[in-house]
């Protein structure tokens, strides 16, 4: 199910930019999930009562040589959240964004900060900025967020 959230993610706008086999192929993009899962790579995923997939949110340490799409620092997890068509709009995104960083601020050794990349023109950066992700940098035309992990940033336990 990843690869397809993964897919989701990129083709976020509902048009079919990308192709699985596109994404696999594409070591940039391939590096959020090839050999997951590794050590420190955590994640939640969402799915309907009778367990069909709705979507999943990770985060996995990149290297500063092997850097993801939205890198501010090896020592910084980015993640990446895919919701499937269908599921679009009905709270899933924020709900697993929620859940991610509640994870991140439970591992064995607490995660300060989380990083990610959003496209210009892509609605979930409202969703980003209402969790309290900040905008650290730009390439091409995305922005690179990050969110501080603190109390006042961590969501309430449910």
């Amino acid at each position: 199910m990843e690869w397809s959230v993964l897919l989701e993610a990129y083709n976020w706008n509902g048009e079919q930019r990308f192709t699985a086999d596109r994404i696999a192929a594409d070591p940039r993009a391939a590096r959020y999930l090839t050999g997951w899962p590794r050590e420190g790579d955590f994640g939640v995923v969402a799915e309907t009562d009778a367990g069909e997939p709705v979507g999943a949110a990770w985060a996995r340490y990149l290297p500063e040589d092997e850097p993801g799409y939205g890198f501010v620092a090896s020592d910084v997890p980015e993640l990446t959240l895919g919701v499937l068509p269908g599921h679009r709009g009905r709270g899933h995104g924020r709900a697993l964004m929620e859940a991610l960083i509640r994870a991140a601020a439970e591992q064995p050794v607490p995660i300060a900060r989380l990083s990610l990349s959003v496209e210009d023109g892509n609605h979930a950066a409202r969703l980003y900025s209402s969790l309290g992700f900040t905008r650290v940098g730009r390439c091409d035309n995305a922005d690179t967020m990050v969110l501080d992990i603190g109390s006042e940033n961590r969501p309430p336990a449910i």
